[in-house]
Formats: structure tokens, sequence, C-alpha cells
């Protein structure tokens, strides 16, 4: 097991732990790049789908891991910026400037909705915001003149100082470089001293407070940034999506990015972007074993001569097909992940690799839950 020795404060701001670190982000780098000439059109369309949703989680990771404030209407937040992109679009306006005015108007909207968060938290501000949610949805439902209500919104390819990103390779490197630059400001962001007064307020309001942490002030800069990169996020997610409807924007696809923060692992970058896989490749993989597990029981069943694993695997793929059934395996997995894996994908992964590190010397309590409260917390 590698222990690093710390001799100077720098060390405590480097962008990697060490360069080791360093070199498994280089080799990942070069992975990322070389995807798009290993791969087919289709796989490389859904590993776009996980650099979008990663934004989002960064986004929601950053108010619900970070600074401790449960939010039910992160959807809106995406929608306001895929639909005000998507308009200044229409009306000429350039690709860049277009992100820009999308990504300030659903900023001083998380301005706006973050105000109850400075006397509410927990259920209660989870309502709030499912309200706002509720409400940016009618919005976009009755407000025909810049939405075009249900009728929808083509969205076009983008186009960034007259080059087009019209294939899907070119599209998937306009995201994947959004998402390391996405990762880099939050990552630095975290290490700066607004990032630690969040990380304060999440674990103790109480003694934030005590040590002068604005409550009212760090809350509403919490918003208003993860309101920013998810405004950032709806601007990609319109050119991927190519026609907005206001159905799209609902309260389920909010707990669906919740869902992938806490499956990924609160309170970690590493978790959004895990998480980001899970949401994005669980359901073309659910259609994939929808078409599959028939036809490879059906040979199985030709093989042996037993026609019921065939009945079996034509019962499996009906299933996969009913409505709803997506929804349940997600409801599924988010409740086997609380109750056996808290940590999430990202504290999964941390501990098979200090598994792997102290072995044989692991010792399977290391990572016990344990419930301490500090006295100031008592009080609540």
């Amino acid at each position: 097991m590698r222990f690093l020795f710390k001799t100077a404060y720098e060390q405590d701001i480097r962008l990697f732990r060490d360069r080791v670190a360093a070199m498994w982000y280089g080799l990942l780098a070069v992975a990322v790049l070389l995807l798009p000439a290993l791969l087919s059109g289709y796989y490389v369309g859904e590993i776009t789908w996980v650099f979008i949703y990663g934004i989002c989680g960064v986004s929601l990771m950053v108010l619900v891991g970070y600074t401790g404030l449960l939010s039910l209407g992160h959807a809106a937040f995406l929608g306001i910026g895929a639909y005000a992109h998507a308009y200044f679009l229409q009306h000429g306006v350039p690709w860049v400037a277009s992100v820009a005015l999308a990504t300030l108007i659903t900023t001083a909207c998380g301005t706006v909705v973050g105000l109850p968060a400075l006397r509410m938290t927990g259920i209660y501000l989870a309502i709030a915001t499912l309200a706002f949610a509720v409400i940016i949805q009618e919005v976009f439902t009755r407000w025909e003149s810049v939405t075009n209500g249900f009728a929808g919104m083509p969205v076009e390819k983008p186009v960034i100082f007259g080059v087009h990103f019209n294939d899907n390779a070119s599209f998937y490197y306009l995201c994947a470089a959004i998402l390391a630059l996405t990762l880099l400001a939050t990552r630095n962001l975290l290490r700066s001293p607004t990032g630690r007064a969040w990380i304060a307020i999440r674990d103790s309001e109480i003694a934030a407070q005590s040590m002068g942490v604005n409550l009212a002030v760090y809350k509403s800069i919490a918003f208003a940034y993860s309101a920013a990169l998810m405004g950032l996020a709806g601007a990609l997610f319109a050119h991927k999506i190519a026609y907005l409807a206001p159905d799209i924007f609902t309260i389920l696809f909010s707990i669906q990015l919740l869902l992938l923060v806490i499956v990924g692992g609160l309170g970690s970058l590493h978790g959004a972007v895990f998480g980001a896989i899970f949401v994005a490749l669980l359901p073309p993989i659910i259609a994939i074993l929808r078409d599959s597990i028939p036809a490879a029981l059906a040979d199985v069943a030709r093989a042996t001569g037993i026609g019921l694993i065939d009945g079996v695997g034509r019962a499996i793929g009906d299933f996969l097909k009913k409505p709803g059934v997506e929804a349940g395996i997600f409801g599924l997995i988010l409740v086997l992940v609380i109750v056996l894996e808290p940590l999430g994908m990202h504290g999964r992964w941390i501990k098979i690799r200090l598994f792997f590190s102290t072995f044989p010397l692991y010792k399977r309590h290391t990572f016990k839950r344990q419930k301490s409260y500090m006295k100031s917390e008592r009080l609540r």
C-alpha cells in the first residue's frame, strides 16, 4: 500500500494526488479520445449521453453531495437551459453566446429558487423545489409563443465559429471537452474557501455559522452554480435529443437525476461520473437484453430439446417490453444501493481498491458505518 507523505502546503492544492494518479487520468483521456475510432456510431452516441448526464451529475452533486441541500426540481433547470438555448439559436444568436445566455438565465432562476433554501432544509426544501418543477413544466406547456407547447421545438446541430458538429463523433468530442472543463472548474471551486464553506454547511450548519460562514450567501451560491451547470447541460441535451417537448422534463426525470448521484456516490465527483454511466447505459442494456435473452434461450432450447426454456425466454422478453419496467428496475437498484452500499459505486470502488492494496491485511470493518453527532446537532 502506498502512503503519500506531504512536505509542502502546495501538495494540498495539486490537481492530482501524485504522478501515478496523473498517469491514470492521462490514460483515461487517451481512451476517451480513441473510442470513436473503435466503436460504431450507436455506441458513440450512447457514450455521449454519459458525458451530458455527467454534467448533470456534477451539478446536482454540488448541491446534494457537497452542500447537503436536497432538490427534486433540477429537471426544470435542465429544461430552462435547453429551451432558452434553442430559442436563441432560432433567432440567430451564435452558439457560444446562446449557451452563455442560457446559462445566465438558469443561474438567475437558481438564485431565485435558492431563496427558500435560506429558511428550509430537508423534506421542506425538497417540496419547494418540487413545486418549482411543476410550475416550470406548466410554463413550458402554456408559453407557446416561446416553447411551441406540445408541438415541440426542433433544435439544429451546433455550429461553433463556422465548424459544424453534425456527426456523432464530433458532438462526442464537444460534450467530452465540456465535461472535462466542468470537472476541472468544480474541482478547483471545491478546494477554494467557497467549496470548503459548502462542505461545512453540509456537515453542520450550526458549526459552520459559528465559524463565520454566511449561510444565506453560500447556499445561494450553491444553488446558482448548480443551476448554471444544469443550464449548460441543457444546451447539450437540446442538441442531442434534437426535438424539445414539455413532457420530457418531468418530476420523474428529476428523481432520475437524484438517483444518479445517490447510486454514483454522494460527495464525490467520481460518483457523479459513475452515476452518469449507470443512468445513461442502463436503458440500452435493458433494450439489448430484451432482444438477446429470448434468442439465446431459444437456441439453448433447440440444442437441448427442452421447450420450457424457450417459453421462459419469451416470458422474460415480454416482461422487459412492458411499460414501467425500466422505472421499476431503477427503483429496485436504488433500494439495493441504499441498503447494501450507502456509499454508492464510488464507495464500492474505494473498498475494492483498498482491499487489493492491503491484501491480505484488509479488515472488513474498515468502512463500517457509525452514527455520531456533534453536541450542536443534538440541539435540533
